[in-house]
This record gives structure tokens, sequence and C-alpha cells, in this order.
């Protein structure tokens, strides 16, 4: 059992779809959680996250996640209108397509 000072994970089940049980709630669950680790990416506080799924699902997941934070970051350090923002957000374009084509889940930042 955890002891009163450690974090509770985030868990995160990208077979929702496949189990039946995806609904409104839980997608903004999602949203939420996908925040948590892009803070904690870019320097915030970070909790530890469970993801299960299928190896494609986990793989699929893990690319949105990590073009999310290079576009981001090439946002900042470009801005918005630099070829290489815009060439970041195809990448993380494709990415999304990808997770949700393996996971049947929408995307929640687009």
């Amino acid at each position: 059992m955890n002891k009163s000072n450690d974090l509770v994970p985030l868990e995160i089940n990208l077979n929702i779809k496949e189990e039946g049980t995806l609904n409104e709630s839980w997608l903004a669950m999602f949203g939420g959680a996908i925040e948590t680790i892009m803070t904690g990416m870019f320097g915030g506080s970070s909790i530890p996250v469970n993801v299960t799924g299928t190896k494609k699902q986990i793989s699929s997941f893990q690319k949105a996640l990590g073009h999310e934070a290079k576009y981001l970051k090439a946002m900042r350090k470009y801005g918005l209108d630099n070829p290489a923002s815009h060439k970041s957000k195809a990448s993380l374009d494709r990415a999304i397509k990808n997770f949700e084509s393996d996971t049947g889940i929408v995307w929640p930042f687009k």
C-alpha cells in the first residue's frame, strides 16, 4: 500500500474503447492526465503514470505525447509562423492520427 506521502499514479487504459467503457468522463480524465504529464515534462511537478494497452497503443501514445511536447517547444522558440513550427505541427498531426487509429480515442488537444 502507498505511504501517505507517496503519489498515487495516474492510470491510463488505452484499450478502454475495446472494453466498451469509453465515455465523456473518461475523456475528461484523459485530457487532464495528458495535461499533468505535459506539465511535468516542462518542469512542473510530475507524478507517476501507469499506461496499459497493447504495445502498438502504448507506442503511439508515447509518440503523440512526444510530438506534442516538441511542437510546444518549437512554438515557444520560433513562434507559430516559423517553418520549424509548421514541420513540428505536421509531425504531431501524423502522430495523433496514428494514435486515434490505434486506440479509437480522440486526442484531446488539436
